[in-house]
């Protein structure tokens, strides 16, 4: 029962950070049709920008400049660079904002080593929420997902109740008409990618201060990213939290089981075979568990290729 509760906790609790980070993508495909391949360096950049401000001005200081950085530098992005691409297409925009990936990633080696820094949540931050059958649960964890559920609450009161939302949305369905309508459609796009980026550096701010913070940490989030993505559905917000939760409730619970075929068969008097032929057979679901987000991508593209909340095209 303990490690039910716990893995469940920690699997929302990676879901909604999850969440955070591919929010702001779905966001910026779902509203400009872009495809950014470097959104997770966007988070890595929020991580050491906190950490940077937070060394001289204090963690809430780290937490608010450093979305707002990388909002800024999302907007420069999109006007300067995506941009001039955007008409040749989604091959030129994944050539350039991979390129981008790499660029970020030897700046924050250039400037501040190519080693995880000691960025950590403030001392009266760092206590236990609650316990469960004797073990201590660290209140950031829930931190984390709480910022996240209130990023969702915001986002998507934004998007539907506010007359930004519809102008937003209005620029993505029929761009035409809302410049016929007065609206400078550059600009609104220019906004949303930094609106997009933004969140992601949010959710760099947050996680970093728990999660090592490394140069390595946008390459080892950008793909699961990717994946909850495109589960989800490409540009579908709900999608995105829905499979969120789902790959971070699987990736915790496979972690600590220690299931194989040979242990199912175990159950009808097979098990000793199994395990004289070895292999695949008695390869433990615990060694496997980084490739769990993978095949559930695998059989959501092969029931419904839009993803599970994305829309049939």
């Amino acid at each position: 029962m303990e490690f039910a509760i716990i893995s469940t906790l920690n699997g929302v609790t990676y879901g909604l950070l999850l969440f955070m980070v591919s929010a702001g993508l779905t966001l910026i495909f779902g509203m400009m049709g872009v495809l950014n391949f470097a959104h997770a360096s966007f988070y890595m950049l929020g991580a050491y920008v906190a950490y940077a401000v937070s060394s001289i001005f204090g963690f809430w200081a780290g937490l608010i400049v450093a979305p707002i950085f990388v909002g800024l530098t999302g907007m420069v992005v999109e006007r300067y660079l995506l941009r001039r691409v955007h008409a040749h297409g989604h091959a030129h925009e994944l050539l350039l904002t991979f390129g981008l990936a790499m660029i970020i990633e030897e700046m924050i080696k250039l400037f501040f080593g190519d080693f995880p820094v000691n960025y950590q949540m403030p001392d009266y931050l760092r206590f236990s929420a609650f316990s469960v059958y004797g073990t201590d649960y660290p209140f950031f964890r829930l931190f984390i997902g709480a910022t996240a559920v209130v990023m969702f609450a915001l986002l998507w009161g934004l998007l539907t109740r506010t007359r930004t939302g519809i102008v937003v949305r209005a620029a993505e369905r029929l761009p035409s008409m809302a410049e016929a309508l007065g609206h400078n459609i550059p600009i609104v796009f220019m906004c949303v990618f930094g609106a997009g980026a933004a969140l992601a550096g949010l959710a760099g701010a947050v996680a970093g201060a728990f999660y090592p913070t490394n140069p390595n940490m946008g390459l080892e989030l950008g793909v699961i990213v990717f994946v909850v993505v495109v589960v989800g559905g490409l540009g579908s917000l709900k999608g995105s939290l829905l499979a969120s939760l789902i790959i971070g409730l699987f990736s915790s619970f496979a972690v600590g089981l220690d299931w194989s075929v040979a242990s199912i068969l175990d159950l009808v008097g097979l098990g000793g075979w199994a395990h004289s032929i070895g292999g695949l057979l008695t390869l433990e679901l615990s060694s496997v568990s980084a490739t769990i987000p993978f095949a559930l991508m695998l059989i959501v593209l092969l029931v419904r290729p839009a993803g599970l909340m994305g829309e049939r095209n």
